[in-house]
This record gives C-alpha cells, structure tokens and sequence, in this order.
C-alpha cells in the first residue's frame, strides 16, 4: 500500500504533536517532517517534497499563503489548518485541497487525507499546485493593507513618530522589537515582527533571518564568513547575521547584476 507523505507545520508544539500522534495512527500516512515557522516549513516542504501539507494559516516569518508562494519547486497538496472560522472560505478561494479547524478532530483529518489520496492516484499533484500557488499570490495581492508611512513609539509621555523611509532595521528581541533608524537612532515598540513586516512595503524591506528585517537600500556590504554563513553590514554601522535560508533569497534579488 503506498503511503501518502504528509508535512506538518505549525507554530504550536501541542497543535504539531496532536497532529502527529492522530497520523500515527493510519497506516497509510508517513509524517516527513515537522516545521515550526514559516520559513522552516518552505525548506522542508522544498527538501522532502511531500504529497500532502497540513499548513498553519498563521505562522511566524511567514503565514501559510507566503510558504507556497516561496516554494522553489512544485508545491503538494495543501490543506490549511486554522483556528478561525473566516479562513476557511479562504482556503477554498484558494484551491487548497481542504481545511481543518483546531482543535481538529480525527475523523475530519480523515476525511482530508482520503481526499488527498484520490488526488495524488489521478496524479493531479502538479497541476493542483500550480492552481494553489496562482491562487495565492492573487489573493495576498488582493487582501493586503496599505503599507506603513510611519512607526508610532511611544517615550516617556510622547509618542514619536518615525518615518518608515529611515528605518534601517528591525530586530525583534522576545516580545520587543528594536527598530534602528539610517541615522542610528533606536526605538522600541511591544508588537509582532510579522505583523509589522506584513506592513512595509517588499520593494524596500527584507528579511535576513529569523527576527530580523532590514532596508535594502541600507544594506552596505554582504560578508561572506567561514561555514558558509553571511553577514550584512548596514550603513549604520549594524551588523546583521543572515540565514541560509534568506542568503540564497539575497543571492538571487541583491548579488546579481
């Protein structure tokens, strides 16, 4: 009996070991891999290249329409998991196989991977992703809000409004986020990395790793360190590690003429 090769990503440990521990029990499932963000489940999912992604629609680093969008290579069947109602028309808009409400309920989960099977013995993998992927970039397009002019931070009893065309980086550091300007100056505000990022403009901002984003423009040198890892020397003086994920995202949009 083949097995159907499922990818789980989620930001939430009990929520990825529920769903583990559920797909344990049918013979027809084998789980290759977990992912905890965004980012992490991109490489997995390009990595493993399962029939099936059981994907979280809000996730750190990037929620579950950006991780198709960022596939390198064809994206599987793609079955949003949510804990709010309203996404789950979205999901269908989507071209997603299915979705699946937390706390998500065994004979549900079934149902999805029964469906997924018929899919993948029609072989309508490639073209259903391809759907999915169309899908997904028209509708991020569609949905996102206007971009930030300007960060309000407060300090002492004012609230300083800093110009997003001098903000040079922003690190997050637990539950604060550090937002260092072109001049060197820095602020901080208590909020989401990525819900601030969702709300700067992709032209001019990118993220170099995990709980880091920087301006382009700002972005002076890139170093090459031993092991292979990489550093971006700011204008400011900052000096910003890059993951291997984003290096090769960089590689592409930032090192060639």
């Amino acid at each position: 009996m083949t097995q159907l090769r499922v990818v789980i990503a989620d930001d939430e440990r009990p929520a990825r070991s529920f769903l583990r521990a559920t797909l344990a029990g049918f013979d027809d499932v084998q789980v290759v891999g977990e992912a905890e963000s965004g980012l992490d489940a991109v490489a997995l999912i390009d990595e493993a290249r399962p029939d099936l992604a059981l994907l979280d629609f809000e996730m750190p680093e990037l929620n579950g329409l950006q991780v198709v969008r960022a596939l390198r290579k064809a994206a599987p069947l793609v079955a949003f998991v949510t804990a709010f109602e309203q996404h789950a028309v979205q999901a269908f808009e989507l071209n997603a196989i299915d979705y699946l409400l937390k706390p998500v309920e065994p004979r549900r989960l079934r149902d999805t991977l029964n469906r997924a099977a018929e899919r993948v013995e029609r072989q309508e993998l490639s073209d259903q992703g391809d759907r999915l992927r169309s899908a997904a970039a028209t509708y991020e397009e569609l949905s996102r809000p206007a971009f930030l002019e300007r960060i309000p931070v407060r300090r002492r009893e004012e609230v300083v409004l800093v110009p997003v065309s001098q903000v040079a980086s922003i690190v997050a550091e637990g539950e604060l986020l550090h937002v260092h300007t072109i001049k060197a100056e820095r602020f901080t505000i208590a909020f989401r990395l990525k819900d601030l990022e969702s709300r700067l403009d992709p032209q001019h901002f990118v993220r170099l790793g995990r709980g880091i984003v920087a301006r382009i423009e700002s972005i002076a040198r890139i170093s090459f360190m031993p092991g292979g890892t990489q550093v971006a020397l700011l204008s400011n003086g900052q000096k910003l590690p890059i993951s291997r994920i984003q290096s090769r995202i960089l590689k592409d949009r930032l090192l060639r003429l």
